[in-house]
Formats: structure tokens, sequence, C-alpha cells
């Protein structure tokens, strides 16, 4: 019973398509399945990640064409790193910002890390950091079609941050219910691990005594932690609500199986199967082409299309 790491991230969009230009063109991703939100159909739900859509490099969105823009603020997830290897990679992304212009700030240094701070065409606050000697999972898969060369790519999700009014109350959740270690404090940041010394999972805590966030276009949903299959799941929901915390329970998001709850500073946090994955029902070397429907939402395809306006 152990996180295993970043499973993926959820965030709101105003616009479907040029979320898809950005994170396909301009930051190499691959977009891995174009489905609809399960729970609300008429909406997108896009997935980007790395050439299967591996757990821990997933970065998906709903499309809310008449959100607002977001008013950051507590309660939320402020910071989404990406990891790449090298000072090389990261003077390749300044570069490569500029000539795209790409919203980006300057070189920084983040839980010990070199870092380029950038947003995308929502506002989203992003991060390149740079990994270093640091592993990654050895299932993570290069997209070999990605415009991006070889050695510059993005790897997978890194640090992700959170900013709340009283951090001691989730950093006890993360140590004592998920087992995660104390890094390294850093002012008001700490830094926890689900896997020691690594970056893939790891969760930085950051004081904040701002207002609550009012969520929009730009602001990041939830994020999904990795769990190993449905029996771990069902423990953790029991584990979970032994907290007195409410969860869903269990539901079946057909390429994986899924369990929700807030955390004490109501940052919503979701467990996530590794599998079975995205090749459900698509071809490996097909993902993402068509509009993917699990199977309880197939018979209303046409319905669904009707609604939609087409991705190219």
């Amino acid at each position: 019973m152990k996180i295993a790491g970043h499973h993926h991230l959820s965030m709101l969009t105003g616009n479907a398509q040029r979320i898809a230009d950005f994170y396909r063109a301009t930051l190499g991703l691959r977009m891995v399945k174009k489905s609809v939100n399960q729970d609300d159909p008429s909406m997108y739900h896009l997935f980007f990640g790395d050439k299967a859509g591996s757990p821990g490099t997933e970065l998906t969105f709903f499309e809310l064409a008449h959100a607002a823009q977001t008013r950051r603020g507590s309660g939320a997830i402020s910071k989404i790193s990406l990891l790449v290897r090298g000072k090389a990679a990261l003077d390749y992304w300044n570069q490569r910002f500029e000539a795209m212009d790409v919203d980006h700030g300057e070189y920084t240094t983040y839980g010990g890390r070199q870092a380029l701070p950038f947003e995308d065409p929502d506002g989203l606050p992003l991060q390149l950091v740079d990994l270093g000697e640091g592993k990654t999972p050895a299932f993570w898969e290069e997209w070999a079609d990605s415009p991006v060369p070889a050695e510059y790519r993005i790897l997978g999700i890194g640090p992700v941050e959170f900013a709340v009014r009283k951090p001691e109350e989730t950093e006890r959740l993360l140590m004592r219910l998920f087992g995660f270690h104390h890094a390294f404090s850093n002012g008001e940041e700490r830094i926890y691990q689900s896997a020691e010394g690594e970056a893939f999972g790891e969760i930085v805590i950051k004081r904040s005594a701002s207002e609550k966030e009012r969520p929009g276009r730009g602001s990041v949903h939830h994020l999904a932690v990795r769990v190993s299959d449905e029996e771990e799941l069902r423990e953790w929901d029991r584990r979970i609500r032994e907290q007195g915390l409410h969860t869903t329970g269990v539901v079946d998001r057909y390429y994986f199986q899924s369990l929700y709850f807030r955390e004490p500073n109501g940052i919503l946090v979701e467990l996530a199967t590794d599998g079975p994955g995205f090749a459900a029902d698509e071809s490996p070397d097909a993902l993402g082409e068509r509009l993917a429907l699990p199977p309880f939402l197939k018979e209303r395809r046409a319905e669904i299309e009707a609604k939609l306006k087409p991705i190219r």
C-alpha cells in the first residue's frame, strides 16, 4: 500500500482547439485520448502525455467555453512542474518559447532544481524543471513523432505545488496516511515525496493567506495519484474514510478506476489505477485520432458529436 507517484493532472480550459495546438505543437506532447467529460458529455476531455499516455505523464483538460478567468488564491494547486533533463534542455525551451511567443519568466531555482517558468494560453502556471540525474518510471515511453528533439523532450510530471492556508493539515495527511517523505523545507515551501529522493511524485506545500481561489480558465481541477489496482483502491477508500474524510467510492472511468476526496484544505485529490490504459479501445498507433467514448456512452455518439466543435 504505497502511492507510486503522480497519475495525472486535470485542468479547465476555455478553448479545446487552442489547448490541443499548444500542448501538441508547442510542448511536443501526444494527444493520447480525445474524449468527453463522463459526468457531462457535452464538453471535451482531452489527454496529453507520452507515447502511451503513461501514468505520471498525463495532462488532461475539460473544456468550459464560457468559463471566466481564474482568480488565484489558496486551497488550490498553484503550479505544475514538467520534467526535462539537463541545462541544455532548459536553454532549448527558453529559445523555443521566445521564438513561439510563449509567456515565460527567467531561470529560477525551485526545490533545489533549476527551473524555467511559463504559462499556457489560459494562463495556467507551469514550469520546466531540470531533473538532472534523477530517475523516471521505467514504463514512461518517448513519443518518436514529437516535434521536439529527443534530448529536449518533456519527460513527465514533476513537483506539484499546493497553496493552502493550513499546510500542517495537508502535510499530516501526506505523511501519516499516504506515506510521503518530508524531503526538505525552503522558507514557506515544504517538499514531500512519494518516492524518496525522486521528483516524479513530489508535492510542494506552500502557505498562502490569500482568499480561496475562484476556479476558471487556467485552473487545476484536481491531482490524481497512482495506485496499482482496484483491490488496492478499495483499501485506500476504507483508510481515507477512517480519517473522517468523505469519498466518492470507486468510480469506473473505463481507462482506469478512480476514487475522489478533498484533502483538509479543500483540494480535490483522485486516486487512479495504472490500468487498463488508453489502448483499451484504440490501437496504440492511433491514440487520440478520433472521439473515444466509454461503453456506456457509445449509443449516444451521434448526439454527443453533434454538440462538439471538431478538433483538428
